[in-house]
């Protein structure tokens, strides 16, 4: 058997996962290979969905040369693939019993029914339930791919069901060559998007092409770096806040927009006519589903700052080692060298770890300010409070 080059349609936007995409040429090509049911593991931004897409694609393509209904899977519009991706905290289950019914439909025009599940992390318990009984009988032509980071981020009673599948992590030049190849950005801001965000591809390319979310971005850095008082705390965690809800207001108002267009467009609203009453409480709806996505984003977006400052305090700590090699910040070099020079090395450490807890307390629904005051509070001293 031939393998398609992973070049061509549908593999062209994975980057980087030669192995993974032999295996799932294989499988997709040679039906004693393929398993129905899939987990795609991998560090975010390592290309999860692209590669579930493309392997959906393969198996509901009739042969390499469907370009068009590859086409079709990779824009997310083809009838046999049925995508779930949440904005939302968790995958509910409604959503769930949702796919799970779709899944016992038989393919319509492709060769297989696909079912890919997004950030399958963001299922509870119940909610992964649902899936085990469709999991465990799947019908003969229904092939699952469930993302997640890690295996340890689903229940042992879905890995044992599933096939896995771990991806690599990508080099910076990786990630930079594919932002310049997609956007025609300068090879320098290229390079350090992709350094920054830690080649997450999505984030990366965000900011190669957003100069405002670089310079929010580089101030936040700065600030915390000019924390030296408990009277700083306050005021400091407050503009974190706010430019990481500005962040997702940036997002989330365009796409708003369109998707109120394009509900008045599909009932049969001309531009600018009054709103029928019948139709008000579509409208209702499609609101509160974009509140609930503006509050994630919110959440997103102060999950990517304390990334970034877990990158700082991790600098700190390599550059009081010797090592600075592997910097992400070198734009910070200086600073971060004055500063590691004047703290002992269990500071950084201990500021690490309270990173990692504030993550898992946003999670929890803690007040985003105060959760921020306390990690600054940290910063300052060196304890924890």
């Amino acid at each position: 058997m031939t393998l398609t080059s992973a070049a061509a349609l549908p593999w062209g936007d994975v980057l980087g996962q030669r192995d993974a995409v032999e295996t799932l040429q294989r499988a997709a090509a040679d039906p004693a290979q393929l398993a129905h049911g899939w987990l795609v593991t991998g560090p975010p931004g390592s290309g999860r969905s692209t590669l579930a897409l493309a392997f959906a694609a393969a198996l509901i393509a009739d042969g390499p040369g469907d370009d068009a209904t590859m086409r079709q899977v990779l824009a997310g519009t083809h009838p046999d693939l049925t995508r779930l991706r949440t904005e939302g905290v968790i995958i509910t289950i409604k959503q769930a019993r949702d796919i799970v019914e779709r899944s016992y439909y038989a393919p319509s025009v492709g060769r297989y029914r696909v079912i890919v599940v997004e950030d399958a992390d963001r299922m509870t318990e119940r909610t992964s339930n649902v899936l085990l009984k469709a999991l465990e009988e799947p019908p003969e032509h229904t092939v699952w791919v469930l993302c997640a980071p890690s295996e340890a981020d689903l229940l042992p009673t879905i890995r044992s069901r599933v096939r896995s599948l771990r991806l690599r992590e990508l080099e910076v030049d990786d990630v930079a060559r594919l932002i310049t190849e997609r956007t025609g950005v300068d090879a320098a801001v290229a390079e350090q998007s992709a350094r920054h965000a830690q080649r997450h591809i999505g984030m990366a390319q965000r900011l190669a092409t957003d100069e405002p979310s670089r310079v929010r971005r580089d101030q936040t850095l700065r600030d915390v770096l000019r924390v030296r008082a408990i009277g700083d705390v306050v005021q400091i965690a407050g503009r974190i806040v706010q430019a990481a809800t500005d962040d997702a207001k940036a997002l989330n108002a365009e796409r708003d927009e369109a998707e109120r267009q394009a509900l008045l467009r599909t009932v049969g609203v001309p531009d600018g006519a009054k709103v029928p009453p019948a139709v008000r409480s579509q409208l209702n709806a499609l609101k509160d589903e974009q509140e609930r996505r503006a509050k994630r984003g919110v959440r997103d977006g102060l999950d990517r700052v304390l990334t970034d400052m877990q990158s700082l305090f991790r600098d700190i700590a390599l550059a009081q080692l010797g090592r600075e090699e592997g910097m992400i910040n070198r734009e910070l070099a200086d600073d971060i060298r004055q500063v590691a020079q004047a703290w002992r090395p269990r500071r950084a450490l201990t500021i690490l770890d309270h990173i990692a807890e504030t993550r898992a307390a946003l999670e929890r629904n803690v007040q985003p300010a105060l959760a921020l005051e306390s990690l600054l509070v940290t910063v300052v001293s060196g304890r924890k409070p």
